[in-house]
């Protein structure tokens, strides 16, 4: 994560000691292995930039109106060596990360290590424990509302029922916006399978060598499994915030009813939440504008009339959202958006993460309490019903002590709201 403003915003900056974990299915911080990564993420560029740069060659070369037959002999000659070459070498990419590939068939065997756990500045006061226990009741395929399923075909892979389990143009038109800065390599271009198999068999890196195999493994499911298999499957295993796998435990976590008694409205919520569900979960606003997607979407595909997009965005959108036990709330969430942005939802769920934050509790205590008597104080003259503070040291920019609203466990004020950010 990279400091802007030398903030540091709660979280350890990389260049301290990092705590210590162990999770068996994710093989972080191992220097060769990320050194070797590192090498190949490098050449896959290099590789890609000499397939690129010919086109980028034989335009400028018509934009000039290059007529010599000469030298379009030698161009073409070395457009075919060069796509010979990097043909071999994806070649070799592939049958490199072909190698040790994870056994597709295993696909709901999870590896359950423990706890995740925030503490304060001095690692002594547990702030919130991210709970590694998952939740899961596996759900048939029929049992989903059609709503669900054609809310996330029309969201996140309209040409599911189509492809062999990756779009080759798309993941090549997503390498070329890489390589020339307009976005992430590989960003963007995963199908439904893919994305099954990021969350489920591989993890959330991004690295050459990890797109490689996930495309590996993506063509072997559909070559293995029927559709709606591959659906099924999906909405069993996917996350949906907090220690929620699988649609039916999201359902019955969010909206206290089974999957199959959801409301359009409410199906689109979660059609929309793996995308990015600590972020929605932490945040409402977000969480509403990404259903309203979903339904603008499935509008746009032909699945829903107006009428009944129009009436779904108009409900309102109400979780139900059980914390436990939790201290510097609002901290806490903002810390734990921050892990799931740098490690992936995996990784902080089930990796027994030990986090110390910059937070000192008895500024917390103070600030809260400050919070809490001003508020009291002022309210009725400002005209308000909630406010926030937060206290940085201004030397290095650690936070110290946050406090998002008056109330966090207050629903008349929308008291989970965070004020400051």
């Amino acid at each position: 994560m990279k400091k802007r403003n030398n903030r540091n915003y709660g979280y350890i900056p990389k260049n301290q000691p990092k705590r210590e974990w162990t999770s068996t299915p994710l093989k972080k911080n191992t220097p060769p292995e990320s050194t070797i990564k590192r090498v190949l993420l490098q050449l896959g560029k290099a590789l890609l930039f000499l397939l690129y740069l010919p086109i980028r060659v034989i335009l400028a070369l018509i934009k000039k109106g290059a007529s010599n037959a000469s030298l379009r002999k030698k161009l073409f000659q070395a457009i075919l060596g060069i796509g010979v070459v990097g043909f071999v070498g994806i070649l070799i990419l592939f049958a490199w990360a072909s190698k040790d590939l994870p056994d597709p068939d295993k696909l709901t065997d999870r590896h359950v290590a423990q706890s995740t756990k925030i503490y304060d500045r001095t690692g002594e006061h547990l702030l919130y424990e991210i709970f590694s226990d998952k939740k899961r009741t596996l759900v048939e395929l029929e049992d989903i509302p059609q709503h669900v399923i054609d809310g996330v075909i029309a969201t996140e892979d309209t040409a599911f029922y189509e492809h062999k389990g990756i779009r080759p143009l798309s993941i090549a038109r997503s390498f070329v916006y890489g390589i020339l800065g307009q976005s992430r390599i590989g960003g963007g271009a995963s199908t439904l399978t893919q994305q099954l198999v990021k969350n489920a068999i591989l993890t959330t890196e991004q690295t050459v060598s990890r797109k490689a195999k996930e495309i590996i493994l993506s063509i072997r499911l559909e070559q293995k499994y029927s559709k709606d298999q591959i659906l099924k499957i999906y909405f069993n295993e996917i996350p949906y915030g907090s220690t929620n796998y699988g649609i039916e435990s999201a359902s019955q976590s969010y909206f206290g009813k089974h999957v199959s008694d959801l409301t359009l409205a409410e199906s689109a919520t979660l059609a929309g939440f793996p995308k990015a569900p600590t972020r929605y979960l932490n945040n409402p606003e977000a969480l509403k504008t990404r259903r309203d997607f979903v339904l603008a979407r499935m509008y746009a595909e032909g699945y829903i009339t107006e009428e009944e997009k129009n009436a779904a965005q108009q409900e309102p959108l109400v979780l139900q959202k059980n914390y436990g036990a939790i201290h510097a709330p609002h901290f806490v969430l903002y810390v734990q958006e921050q892990l799931v942005a740098e490690y992936g939802e995996q990784l902080v769920d089930a990796g027994g993460l030990r986090v110390i934050t910059s937070l000192d509790w008895n500024m917390q205590q103070a600030a809260e309490e400050a919070v809490k008597e001003e508020s009291e104080k002022l309210f009725e003259a400002a005209n308000a019903n909630n406010t926030g503070l937060v206290a940085m040291n201004p030397k290095n920019g650690n936070i110290m002590a946050f406090v998002g609203s008056r109330d966090f466990a207050d629903d008349t004020i929308d008291g989970k709201f965070d004020v400051i950010r």
